[in-house]
């Protein structure tokens, strides 16, 4: 692959790193649009180049037709320039045999096999199920006065309820919500926490085959083909269901607490503290499309030599979805206003074949907007405990999201688990 610096491009390519990411990304993807285009060059750690699609209609182009950008990483053309130990290669995997990096027929059947499972999920036992965790939770701070949201609420949340539904005893519940944090973490027990969760969902299947019950794991494995080659294993429903609680817990406890920052921050969803619903749903769709939780996703590869955004694309390089991005794309956002409304024509769950499921969309929805819900009704005065300037970000081009989000509220006493409401 030619380095993306050399083509085109009016500017240097951008490493995909850096404080800006957190403080400023908005003001960054509009710096790398004027200097690039719909199509940018980017670094990503170790120097490695790749290509960052920031057009709204680039980014529909290139998750719309599979054949040419596809999502078998075993196109990347840099694969021979990538060491062993470098730090991205949890997210773009070489030889994964997950979902995520399956094409074709085979993905159109494995995609099914999720989305029937999830869909197998009864909605008002979901809704259950995240009250009576988000009420635990807020149990144990309520009456304090103070809290900070993210550790001790929006982390915890997402993790419990989808280690219910998939068929986990509550139980092991605590560990895995410690094993996926350390995980997403990415420091010294990241290793571990992978290790752990991986193991977990080993004996979860194993278990299931003996026992099965009405969760997600079981569902899985009664759609499972018969082993003649084209069916799917033990091994690749464990991977998948490894996946489905990744992407099911960071991205919506993030969604949690950027509309909750957005709820405490802007006089528009004031109402919504004292009991208003429509403002949360509000408030929930416009970080979608403004405050997205997924910024960019790793990736898609070209098939061939082509061109995308003005630009020539070789066989084998990558495309950074750059989903944020897209969203503030001025060719279809002339206006620039925030998007409140029930417009979800926004990037924040992908789109083609690879999006992620509706069942899993509607699963993270129901579970970040009971988790505002209740804690709104339980601590109806909720407000900020520091200056709105003084949050932060997570530095991260990947997952954007808030590192803390200390609040104050009157102090109450606790619900025995929501009887209160």
């Amino acid at each position: 692959m030619t380095c993306p610096v050399t083509g085109a491009a009016t500017g240097a390519a951008v490493p995909l790193s850096g404080p800006r990411f957190a403080t400023e990304p908005a003001e960054l993807y509009r710096e790398m649009r004027r200097d690039h285009g719909s199509v940018a060059p980017v670094l990503l750690d170790g120097g490695v180049p790749a290509w960052l699609v920031l057009g709204y209609r680039e980014l529909h182009q290139v998750t719309g037709d599979p054949m040419l950008f596809s999502r078998d990483s075993e196109l990347w053309n840099q694969w021979p320039n990538i060491p062993a130990d470098w730090p991205l290669l949890p997210m773009i995997g070489h030889k994964q045999p997950s979902i995520l990096y399956t094409v074709g027929e085979r993905h159109t059947r494995r995609a099914a096999m999720i989305a029937h499972a999830l869909e197998a999920v009864d909605p008002f036992e979901l809704k259950a199920h995240a009250e009576q965790f988000a009420d635990e939770l807020i149990d144990s701070f309520c009456g304090k006065g103070v809290t900070e949201i993210i550790a001790d609420y929006a982390m915890l949340l997402p993790v419990r309820v989808l280690a219910r539904i998939y068929g986990f005893s509550d139980e092991q519940g605590p560990g895995l919500v410690t094993a996926m944090n350390d995980m997403i973490d990415g420091r010294e027990r990241a290793l571990a926490g992978q290790q752990h969760l991986a193991s977990s969902m080993v004996a979860l299947i194993a278990d299931k085959h003996v026992r099965p019950g009405q969760d997600v794991a079981s569902y899985m494995i009664e759609t499972q083909l018969p082993d003649d080659g084209s069916g799917f294993s033990d091994e690749e429903i464990a991977q998948d269901l490894m996946v489905m609680m990744a992407a099911g817990h960071q991205p919506t406890a993030d969604w949690i607490g950027n509309s909750l920052r957005l709820m405490l921050t802007d006089d528009r969803f004031a109402a919504s503290l004292f009991g208003g619903r429509h403002s949360v749903a509000e408030a929930m769709n416009e970080v979608l499309w403004e405050d997205t939780p997924t910024q960019n996703v790793a990736g898609r590869w070209a098939s061939r030599d082509t061109q995308l955004g003005g630009r020539r694309i070789n066989s084998g390089d990558l495309l950074l979805l750059g989903l944020a991005a897209a969203n503030a794309d001025p060719q279809v956002r002339t206006d620039g206003s925030a998007l409140t409304g029930g417009n979800s024509a926004h990037f924040a769950f992908g789109h083609g074949e690879h999006r992620c499921p509706f069942p899993a969309q509607e699963v993270a929805e129901v579970i970040a907007r009971t988790g505002i819900e209740v804690l709104l009704d339980r601590l109806p005065d909720l407000d900020l405990a520091v200056p709105a300037t003084d949050l932060t970000r997570r530095p991260s081009p990947w997952l954007r999201g808030l590192t803390d989000l200390p609040v104050r509220f009157t102090p109450t006493p606790s619900s025995a688990f929501g009887e209160s409401r």
